[in-house]
């Protein structure tokens, strides 16, 4: 079973904080996804949380991928690179 936690991306958008604390939680052998809120402040339309989502796996590598659903970002960490 994999744990998941939920956390919100605000006002303030991605910043180097943000970035080092997703990639913290990922380094916990437990987690394996991670739920991202992207509030209605930190957004205009979809495409801003598309784009979100893209930087976000782009920071934290290869092992990463993503799905956008609505506002939220679902980010998965696999055991091995992924194309």
């Amino acid at each position: 079973m994999t744990s998941q936690i939920e956390i919100q991306l605000g006002k303030r958008g991605i910043t180097g904080e943000f970035l080092d604390g997703l990639k913290k939680r990922f380094e916990k052998p437990e987690i394996k996804n991670i739920k991202i809120k992207v509030l209605q402040s930190a957004r205009d339309s979809r495409e801003d949380v598309k784009k979100y989502a893209e930087e976000i796996v782009k920071f934290l590598g290869k092992k990463f991928n993503y799905r956008v659903i609505g506002f939220s970002i679902f980010v998965k960490k696999y055991r091995k690179e992924q194309n």
